[in-house]
């Protein structure tokens, strides 16, 4: 059926804030906590703790559905807690994005530079995912085919499948149904699965169910034609990143991907490249370029080896709420030095094909590249 080419809705000024809920769980030996000691230690990357002191003395955590401001208060065993988080504006992104394909059980979308997939850090409303469900929303105000069909498309909301960084763009595959969602998951499992056991160059993409293909500028001149690169990637703990970072790493997770260069620049001393990624890591093509010494030209991040900057050496300045004084919510300044989310390199998810999980027709869908990533003739 006939889709409209690009939709989107303007972001509104402030988001709706956030809730944090947790329960307090000590462990037989352990010795009750007061609320400040709770949150200042589970949740340092969130704030000091002279910075969670200031949110109890705002009034923002609730004990068993009490505001507490008496931060020596000691935790029962089984409380129930929320920290109640301002709304904030969040950092100026995109908000319109092309239909590239659409069906009754799938939505493929061009997704611009910037703009994050998934809510995560400052990103909770400025998401890919919020413009899927807001879209959604208006259809259903549209629908003409009674309550129970619409009571019916209210259980479920179009769900991106795969994620891409925030400052990637392209073709990003969104499920409209849980069966689309849960089939095309198995398949990229089963792909990352078989890559990361085979050694073998001779990835056969007719054995595939899902292939993804990149375009991206990496710095330097690649000397040979087809690179393909092994580097396992592994988790790191990293400042600022309270989950740690993902980087070139001799006892990571196995890694796969193939580089093709398609354009060598010597009066700018970048390769344009193509890569086909088998295995699906976080920041895989930023790492393995990283890794083969030639890293995405304007990447913030990842250095020549497959890791990050030294932590003194960027200078990045902004309030971790932007606009909003972190005074007001006692939140931590942005750290001064780079982040995996940050962007200015150019990659982009060029092809995707994949099997439909429904018609189980073999899908190729394409997203433009941007200019500067385009291969000579095209």
């Amino acid at each position: 059926m006939e889709q409209a080419a690009w939709f989107g809705t303007p972001w509104p000024e402030f988001n709706h804030g956030l809730i944090y809920t947790d329960t307090v769980k000590y462990a037989p030996s352990a010795s009750p906590q007061s609320l400040l000691d709770f949150y200042s230690l589970r949740y340092k990357e969130s704030a000091s703790k002279q910075g969670w002191l200031q949110r109890i003395r705002n009034g923002q955590i609730h004990v068993d559905g009490n505001v507490i401001v008496t931060s020596d208060s000691i935790l029962r065993n089984g409380a129930c807690l929320e920290y109640v988080r301002h709304p904030w504006r969040e950092p100026e992104v995109p908000f319109r994005l092309q239909i590239l394909f659409e069906d009754d059980h799938l939505v493929a979308v061009n997704k611009p530079s910037g703009l994050q997939v998934l809510p995560g850090g400052l990103f909770q409303q400025r998401t890919v995912l919020t413009q899927l469900q807001w879209r959604s929303d208006s259809s259903d105000k549209q629908a003409t085919h009674g309550i129970a069909a619409l009571h019916e498309k209210d259980l479920w909301k179009p769900s991106p499948v795969h994620r891409l960084g925030r400052g990637t763009s392209g073709v990003l595959l969104c499920a409209k149904s849980p069966a689309a969602k849960s089939q095309i998951a198995a398949d990229l499992a089963a792909g990352t699965s078989a890559s990361s056991r085979s050694r073998c160059e001779d990835d056969s993409e007719a054995e595939r169910q899902i292939t993804k293909t990149y375009r991206a500028l990496a710095s330097g001149i690649i000397p040979t034609d087809e690179v393909v690169v092994d580097q396992p990637i592994g988790k790191v703990r990293y400042a600022g990143v309270a989950g740690g970072l993902y980087m070139a790493c001799a006892g990571g997770k196995p890694s796969r991907s193939r580089v093709t260069v398609l354009q060598r620049n010597l009066i700018d001393n970048q390769s344009l490249v193509e890569v086909q990624i088998f295995t699906g890591r976080p920041h895989q093509i930023r790492i393995h370029l990283a890794a083969i010494g030639h890293p995405l030209v304007g990447d913030p991040l990842y250095l020549a080896g497959g890791q990050p900057r030294p932590l003194s050496t960027t200078a990045i300045s902004r309030n971790l709420e932007e606009d909003l004084d972190p005074a007001d919510d006692g939140g931590y300044q942005r750290p001064s030095f780079a982040l995996p989310g940050d962007t200015g390199y150019l990659l982009h998810a060029w092809h995707l094909s994949f099997i439909h999980p429904v018609t189980t027709e073999r899908m190729n869908i394409v997203a433009p590249p941007p200019p500067q990533l385009c291969a000579p003739h095209e």
